[in-house]
């Protein structure tokens, strides 16, 4: 599928596990470490190169975070006390010794796959850790405390890139990517989500477009619950590649948080593993496309921690490589036994859930009967002629 094959990296070394909210918590390390064990077992590691993440430093996380922000979450892991003024010690974000430390080893992975690609040593970068998009400059959110997307992005930024476009696929919007960047033309902020009307954060409408002097600058498809992947790669396909087409950026960003999956435990979205193999594919077609093939992808979100993000990710991280697997591949046998022995539980036998990727392409009519569609027209009238785009079909 691509010629830049063997050109690809994964940033992860075991180290990036630290950031562990605790066992009750639905954002268990174990989800990355069983993706990269299946994604070895399937050969897919063989064709990336896996680089071990840095540490971010206090000046590279005050790219985007106050620094008294920064300060709080060093107080907070060093003194156990919440600080609920900073979004530290709450439900979501429950406190740890080592926050600082395992927050800005993640962001230091994300800076790394950007680093990668925008110098030339790889052609893509993942880091499936990453894709922590709700934390704001000031303070922790939604299960993040550093938000190493947008630091990477910075990083970018300050290094050269004149444009960059971040496509958000988490079944939750992207805010805190977009905050950072939301008065900023030279970022392109696009995410698909279920609709803040019924979903954390409550944000994320067609509406949001950017700041004054910004108009255009982002995208939002607030998707209806229970929508599953004809209707989500509709809206994927009716909006996301002709906004990055004529943004032209000069390198592609994505999250990949797979909790749009119809299994996962904490959203509403009926995607299936195979619809969301199919948005990877885009994906990395429309790198190639507009931006040299310069893509940094990110995990994000995905709480069926056996059954669906190992999966998932390892679609990615295959398609990462060059080399995607196909559905109908069988899980190794080894890797199931792993998971039987590991937390108890019987793991999916095959690469697939059995569905097919199809869709009705938007040009083939707008139906203002359904919810869906009165979306996706939404935000394309709201966005497109920022762009100099026709919204209709």
């Amino acid at each position: 599928m691509d010629a830049c094959s063997g050109r690809s990296a994964v940033v992860y070394d075991a180290g990036l596990g630290e950031y562990d909210f605790g066992p009750r918590h639905p954002m268990a390390p174990l989800r990355v470490a069983l993706t990269m064990r299946l994604a070895g077992d399937l050969g897919v590691l063989d064709r990336l190169e896996v680089v071990p993440a840095p540490m971010a430093s206090l000046d590279r996380l005050a790219t985007v975070h106050d620094p008294a922000f920064i300060e709080a979450v060093e107080k907070a892991g060093a003194s156990m006390r919440p600080d609920l003024e900073h979004g530290l010690g709450t439900d979501d974000n429950p406190l740890f010794p080592q926050i600082h430390h395992a927050s800005a080893h993640i962001v230091g992975a994300s800076v790394e796959a950007c680093r990668r690609v925008w110098e030339g040593e790889n052609i893509h970068a993942a880091n499936p850790m990453g894709g922590l998009h709700h934390a704001m400059p000031d303070r922790a959110s939604g299960f993040c405390i550093y938000n190493d997307v947008a630091v990477g992005i910075r990083w970018l930024l300050d290094h050269g890139a004149q444009r960059i476009a971040y496509v958000d696929l988490d079944v939750h919007h992207g805010d805190g990517v977009e905050r950072v960047f939301y008065d900023d033309p030279r970022v392109l902020t696009i995410s698909l989500h279920e609709t803040g009307q019924m979903l954390f954060p409550g944000t994320g409408f067609a509406s949001d477009v950017g700041g004054r002097d910004a108009q255009g600058s982002a995208a939002n498809v607030a998707l209806p619950p229970g929508t599953a992947d004809h209707g989500w790669l509709r809206a994927f396909h009716a909006v996301v590649p002709d906004l990055v087409r004529e943004f032209q950026p000069d390198i592609l960003v994505t999250q990949q948080g797979c909790d749009s999956h119809a299994e996962d435990p904490l959203a509403d979205l009926m995607l299936s593993v195979d619809g969301q193999r199919a948005a990877y594919l885009a994906l990395h077609e429309l790198a190639h496309e507009v931006a040299g093939g310069r893509w940094v992808a990110f995990g994000g979100g995905g709480y069926a921690v056996v059954d669906v993000v190992p999966r998932a990710w390892t679609h990615l991280l295959a398609v990462v490589s060059g080399t995607p697997v196909e559905p109908w591949v069988e899980v190794p046998g080894g890797w199931r036994e792993h998971v039987r022995e590991l937390v108890g539980v019987e793991a999916p036998r095959l690469m697939t859930d059995g569905k097919v990727a199809a869709y009705r392409d938007w040009r083939q009519g707008y139906d203002p009967g359904t919810w869906l569609d009165r979306q996706i027209n939404a935000t394309r009238m709201a966005v497109f002629p920022l762009h100099g785009l026709d919204p209709l079909p």
